[in-house]
């Protein structure tokens, strides 16, 4: 352990802008693609790299993945569905995601229920990936232990030549996940932590906004 680092000295004052409510776009989907295509503009390294979290057996597990589309219906990721996270969403499809901006000193927090989208979908999304990227889904068992770095390697050199003609099959026990939110915050960083936290709540009759307090 590093004695010098003084990590409670560690800050940072939030000054680059401001969250208020007569500037919050009344859809929270319209506000996200707002501050998303801002997170793009601005050249920040993987502005869809989110926080998924997932519960099974009343334990909370968190992973980076990283979102490929949003709409109103909610937001997609794809993965292995036999992987630790997939194991969870069976037992629990509560998730939350969090999206988190330093550059622009901004988060979004989500939470909603998870689901698996439409084989067709996942087909659709499969094929449009790297020609690597669709060999590795069949090389990994996600979160499975395995014995080297050469297991994986061995089955990519197999793999690459099984599917030489540039065809791979999407697997079976590989696909897309939609997350469909009950509650979008957005958060902005603000001077002395007096954050701005604008919050998002589905209702039967539309989206509920409200502010929080820091």
């Amino acid at each position: 352990m590093n004695k010098k680092t003084d990590i409670a000295s560690l800050r940072q004052n939030y000054t680059r802008n401001e969250l208020i409510e007569e500037n919050v776009l009344k859809n929270p989907f319209l506000q996200f693609d707002k501050w998303f295509s801002e997170a793009i503009n601005s050249k920040i390294l993987e502005p869809n790299a989110m926080c998924l979290s997932t519960v099974s057996n009343g334990k909370p597990s968190s992973r980076i993945v990283l979102l490929k589309g949003f709409d109103e219906d909610g937001f997609v990721f794809y993965t292995n569905y036999r992987s630790n996270k997939g194991l969870e969403i069976e037992q629990n499809n509560h998730v939350a995601i969090n999206f988190f901006w330093a550059e622009l000193e901004r988060q979004v927090r989500i939470e909603g229920e998870i689901e698996k989208v439409s084989d067709e979908e996942s087909e659709e999304y499969f094929h449009q990936r790297p020609i690597g990227s669709q060999i590795g889904a069949w090389v990994s068992e996600q979160s499975s232990v395995i014995s080297s770095r050469e297991v994986l390697e061995n089955r990519q050199i197999e793999l690459e030549a099984k599917y030489q003609n540039g065809i791979v099959p999407k697997p079976p026990h590989w696909g897309g996940y939609r997350v469909r939110p009950n509650k979008i915050e957005f958060w902005q960083g603000r001077p002395s932590r007096l954050h701005d936290r604008i919050l998002f709540t589905k209702t039967i009759d539309g989206w509920k906004i409200e502010r929080l307090s820091p």
